[in-house]
C-alpha cells in the first residue's frame, strides 16, 4: 500500500466527478447487491494507465447525456477488502487493476479490463462507455 498523501490526488480525480467511493466490503454490498438501475463500478489504480487512459476516460465518458444510475470506485492496492468484495460482482473476469464494470440490478453487464485498457487512447476507451451508456443506460424517450 502507498503512503494515502500519494493516492488522495488519484482518489479526487474520481470525486470530484461525482463518483462515490466505497472503502470497505459492508459499503460494497450495500450499493451492489441488487440495487435497482444501471451501476458502474470504476476500480481505481495507482499505475500509469489509470492515470494517462482510465481516469481522463471516465471523465469524458461521462458527460454523455446517457449514463449509469449509480456511480462508485474502489480504489486497488489501497481499500484492499472493498476492491475484493467488488471484483466478486465481477463474474467471469479475473482480477483487474485498472477497470470498469457496469451492472443492472446487482449483475455485471459489461467489463473493461486492464487489457482493454492499457494500450488504447482514453478517447477510445471513453467511445467505449459512452456506447456501453448509449446500451444499457439510456432512458426511453417519453412519449
Amino acid at each position: 500500500m502507498y503512503p494515502e498523501i500519494l493516492v488522495v490526488p488519484m482518489r479526487e480525480e474520481l470525486t470530484r466527478l461525482g463518483i462515490q467511493e466505497l472503502h470497505t466490503a459492508e459499503e460494497v454490498d450495500r450499493a451492489l447487491a441488487n440495487q435497482p438501475g444501471t451501476t458502474m463500478v470504476v476500480v481505481n489504480s495507482i499505475c500509469g494507465c489509470a492515470a494517462g487512459r482510465m481516469r481522463p476516460a471516465v471523465r469524458v465518458a461521462l458527460q454523455h447525456p446517457a449514463r449509469p444510475d449509480k456511480i462508485f470506485t474502489v480504489f486497488a492496492g489501497q481499500d484492499t477488502e472493498a476492491t475484493e468484495r467488488a471484483r466478486g460482482y465481477f463474474t467471469g473476469y479475473p482480477p483487474s487493476s485498472p477497470s470498469i464494470a457496469l451492472l443492472r440490478d446487482g449483475k455485471l453487464l459489461h467489463m473493461v479490463q486492464r487489457s482493454d485498457i492499457e494500450h488504447r487512447e482514453a478517447g477510445d476507451i471513453a467511445s467505449e462507455l459512452t456506447r456501453m451508456f448509449d446500451k444499457f443506460c439510456a432512458k426511453p424517450a417519453a412519449v
